[in-house]
This record gives C-alpha cells, sequence and structure tokens, in this order.
C-alpha cells in the first residue's frame, strides 16, 4: 500500500481557473488571475466569494454574466415546463400533470418499464444492449441487474436477469467495456467483484470471472480504456480512504493490484481515465459542512496512475493537478472528450448548495448553487486545468434558490432535487452535444459547438410514477405518491436510421427508454 506523493502543484479555487478567450462575438475576455492581480486586497476574499457563482461569459465590457443558458427552443405540440427551467412546479405536481411528463424537442418512441430501476446503477451499453441495477428489494419478482434486448427500438425487453451476489446490487460500478466486450461491477458496500462476457450475445451475459477484495466497499468505478484493468472506488472517500484495483487481462482469472490509498487529495468518487489510460480524472466530493466522507475540497484531480496501466511494481499514485470550487457539494464525473485538438472534461454533481450543511436554505444564505450542474474544464494543459463554461439550469442558478425553498415534498417522500449526475458526449472527438442526467429535472441536451456559449436543445422528464407499485426503483417507497421521477445515470446517443437520432435512457419510475430527437441542430 502506498501513500501520496506531493503534488505537483497546490489547487486553485475554481473562481481563480474560469478563463475568458477571444471572441470575435463578445470583444476580449480577459484571464480572471490577471484581473485579481489588480484587486485591492480588502476586496479580494468578497470577490473570491461572489466568483463561483458566475456562469463563465464575457462581453465587450468584460464582466462575467451570471444566470442559466439559454433555454430550447421545443417544437409544436411538446408538453413544455412551466415554470423555472428544470423545475416541476408545485402546481404541476398537485394537479396531477406531471403524470403525463414534459418534453421538448425529444419524444417516447420504446419503453420497457419493468419494476423500475437504481437510475444512477448504470446503464451501461454494448451493441443493442442495455444493462442497469434495480433496488435489490424482498418484494421484487426480479431483482438484480436488468439485461435488456432494445433491437426493436419500439419494443425493447427484458433477455434476462444477472443475480449473482455482486450483481444483485452494483450501485455505480457497473460498467461495460466495448473494446473486449466485458461487463464488470463490484458489490455495493461489500468485496465482492464479478466480470461477465458479452462477446457472444449480448443479451445473455456469461460470467467469466469472480474475485474477493478484502475490505472494500464498492461504490463507483470504471475500466481503462484497454480494459485489461478496473478502478474500484469505494463508500467511504475520506483522507485515508482506498481504491482498489483490479488485473482483468485474463477475465476468467482476476487478479487483485496493490491497493491504493489516498492520504490526502485524489480521492475518486466517480472516476474516468484518459485514452492510453495513464490518467485518471477523479471527481473528488467535498460537501459543505462535511466533516466524513465527502470532506472534499470539491472538484477535479488529475491523477497519475501510470504505474498501474503498465504493471510496474510498487505503483504509485502521483497527482498531477487540481481543480476545486465551492459553490456546489457532491462531485462525481469527469467524463472526457476533445473538441477542436483540446481535451476537456464535463463534472458532475449529485448534490449542490442543498446537499451540504443546513440544506436548501442554507445554501441560499451562502450564495452557493441550490442544486449542482455541469462543468466544462479544458484539461489541455493537464497541470493547469480552467473552467470555460457552466450547464447551469435556472433551478442550479443561485438568484433562483429563494424561489425553491418553500417546494413543498411528495407525500411520504422528499422535496424534488434538480442535481446532474451523469453527461455523455454525442462523440469522444469533436461533439456537438451534451446529454445529461440532472434527477429529477430529467435528461437535458445542451449544443456544444461552442463550447464557451452552450445552450440547451432538447429535454424529456418522463411522467411521475405517483403510487405505482415499484419496488425496484431507487424512489419507491410505501405510501410514496411520487410527483416526479427520478433520471440519474448515464444516457446513450444512438443512431437508429439515418437521420434518426436517438436517446437510450433510464430512470427509477419508467425504467428503460428509448427517446427520439424530433428537430436537428440547426
Amino acid at each position: 500500500m502506498g501513500a501520496h506523493s506531493d503534488p505537483f502543484r497546490t489547487g486553485r479555487q475554481a473562481s481563480a481557473a474560469l478563463v475568458g478567450r477571444e471572441n470575435p462575438a463578445l470583444g476580449r475576455c480577459h484571464k480572471s488571475r490577471r484581473s485579481m492581480s489588480r484587486i485591492p486586497g480588502y476586496l479580494k476574499l468578497g470577490f473570491l466569494t461572489l466568483l463561483p457563482l458566475l456562469a463563465l461569459g464575457c462581453s465587450s465590457s468584460t464582466t462575467p454574466w451570471t444566470g442559466a443558458v439559454p433555454k430550447a427552443s421545443c417544437s409544436p405540440g411538446d408538453r413544455t415546463e412551466s415554470g423555472l427551467q428544470g423545475q416541476t412546479t408545485p402546481a404541476e405536481r398537485s394537479s396531477g400533470d406531471s403524470a403525463q411528463g414534459y418534453n421538448c424537442n425529444l419524444v417516447l418512441v420504446g419503453q420497457y418499464q419493468g419494476e423500475g430501476a437504481k437510475s444512477q446503477g448504470g446503464p451501461a451499453y454494448l451493441d443493442n444492449c442495455a444493462y442497469y441495477d434495480t433496488n435489490n428489494s424482498p418484494q421484487q419478482q426480479h431483482k438484480g441487474v436488468v439485461v435488456i434486448d432494445a433491437s426493436d427500438p419500439a419494443h425493447p425487453r427484458a433477455s434476462t436477469f444477472l443475480t449473482d451476489p455482486v450483481m444483485l446490487d452494483p450501485h455505480e460500478t457497473l460498467k461495460a467495456n466495448a473494446q473486449r466486450k466485458l461487463l464488470a461491477g463490484g458489490q455495493n458496500m461489500g468485496p465482492g467483484f464479478a466480470v461477465y462476457d458479452l462477446s457472444a450475445d449480448c443479451t445473455h451475459p456469461v460470467l467469466k470471472g469472480s474475485i474477493q477484495l478484502p475490505g472494500s466497499s464498492g461504490h463507483m468505478g470504471n475500466f481503462a480504456p484497454d480494459g485489461l484493468t478496473y478502478y474500484l472506488g469505494q463508500t467511504f472517500r475520506g483522507i485515508n480512504g482506498f481504491m482498489y484495483v483490479v488485473d482483468l487481462t485474463d477475465p476468467s482469472n482476476p487478479q487483485q493490484l496493490p491497493t491504493w490509498q489516498f492520504t490526502g487529495d485524489g480521492r475518486p468518487h466517480g472516476l474516468w481515465l484518459n485514452s492510453d489510460g495513464t490518467r485518471l480524472y477523479a471527481g473528488q466530493p467535498g460537501l459543505f459542512g462535511d466533516t466524513g466522507s465527502s470532506i472534499g475540497p470539491d472538484g477535479l484531480v488529475i491523477d497519475d496512475v501510470s504505474d498501474y496501466q503498465f504493471r510496474r511494481p510498487n505503483p504509485q499514485v502521483k497527482i498531477v493537478s487540481k481543480l476545486f470550487w465551492e459553490d456546489q457539494g457532491q462531485v462525481e464525473e469527469m467524463y472526457p472528450f476533445s473538441k477542436n485538438g483540446h481535451q476537456y472534461v464535463v463534472s458532475t454533481n449529485e448534490s449542490g448548495g442543498a446537499g451540504g450543511a443546513g440544506g436548501l436554505s442554507a445554501a441560499c444564505s451562502r450564495g452557493a448553487s441550490p442544486y449542482g450542474y455541469p462543468n466544462v474544464i479544458d484539461i489541455t494543459d493537464e497541470k493547469n486545468p480552467k473552467i470555460i463554461s457552466q450547464l447551469m439550469l435556472e433551478v442550479s442558478a443561485p438568484a433562483n434558490c429563494l424561489l425553491l425553498v418553500n417546494d413543498a415534498p411528495d407525500v411520504g417522500g422528499a422535496t424534488p432535487a434538480y442535481n446532474v449526475e451523469r453527461c455523455v458526449a454525442d462523440s469522444a472527438t469533436n461533439p456537438t452535444m451534451l446529454a445529461c442526467a440532472f434527477q429529477n429535472a430529467g435528461l437535458r441536451v445542451f449544443d456544444i459547438r461552442d463550447l464557451y456559449h452552450p445552450k440547451e436543445f432538447a429535454y424529456y422528464k418522463p411522467p411521475a410514477p405517483r403510487t405505482a407499485f415499484l419496488p425496484g426503483s431507487g424512489s419507491w417507497a410505501p405510501g410514496r405518491d411520487a410527483t416526479v421521477d427520478r433520471l440519474a445515470g448515464y444516457p446513450r446517443f444512438r443512431s437508429a436510421a439515418p437521420g434518426q437520432l436517438e436517446l437510450w435512457v433510464v430512470s427509477d419510475g419508467n425504467g428503460f427508454q428509448i427517446v427520439r430527437f424530433t428537430k436537428t441542430l440547426q
């Protein structure tokens, strides 16, 4: 077991890393570091407090602009939101209107509801198949991971269920590797790890190998892109927490590599890796007021995991760089993509300011974002990552925080939460869209052709399940009247036919769904 090496540089607040770029339409923007040097010392503290609340933007006056991304322009016949962007209003919920769902430039074409889903448990995808976790309730008829055959998009069906001890609840560790056609996961809050072979028939995975990882309590994880290594994050993500690493060179005989202990920063909640598997992009969580697992700081840490990738003896994890922010709460993902020769990650955050001590009211009081939103981060210079844009909805904006504090909870349930848990791009290289799962705000799709000035393009909020009996749902409880559904897992872009682009999603109450775009980017 190793200990953290010293970081190559210290982390900086995101407020000092919001960057301006020259844009003919907006005039010249100046780097905040240079601007900060001109601010009198007695004003800097207040200015640093304000800056994380400002969505990146610039104008001829070089003043950052605040607020949400521009709303989508919806198509005739769409059932659109009536409140803040992302919100399901108290009136929509209490009247029963939310039971019909809401959509903008996306329509439902196929669904398998089953007994509901734990939507953040995957989904994982390969070819015409999807895989997602369920709630492991004793009331379920079919426990474990649901395997979906979506070869007929209008009539997706469950082909089988994976019920080995790990797949009864792999939580957020469930991942597929397309290169090697493997499906793997770690046991939720337990030591098990299992890997399945999808190569013969993705609709009927074959258990290839399993291993016990003594002391492990699996939570989130991911493959290296080559499929030879799996990194397993843990339930405890505080100081002196661990990361378990599994060698999958022979999937029928998984081998545990030396476990790494983090004595400082670099502790992953969600994690992704670069294309050659040498850099791990760790979403390190930091909830306001937390003194335990999510102790923070909150943000991105780029870890050098070359020693593991190349199977060097006594492998060490070294910190390349850090970038932290204070206006959100429980960072998760750092999803990588490239555009125009630059490398980026997009962050997600499952709790926002409302997840911190004192809840939503306290978040409003300290000027935090009420709910989590994505940051787009340029990591081309990996030692100096910079936030270049923020994908806020109106429900994410600190200016709207007080408008949400009086939203009533569901009968037998909680108040709606509009945090982003997952984002994926329509292409790993030069993408034009990002699709993000925003919990009770549903699926949101952003136009990122101009990464510095993103805008919303489409959304889909599944129908509220209300009192339906769905024991496999992560949101279901006896006596609950659910006036919103929760969509928290990975979307998937999929071309159905020439000119027909679809998104595959899973939500707690509505299960697996395929939605199709009714409009193209103009």
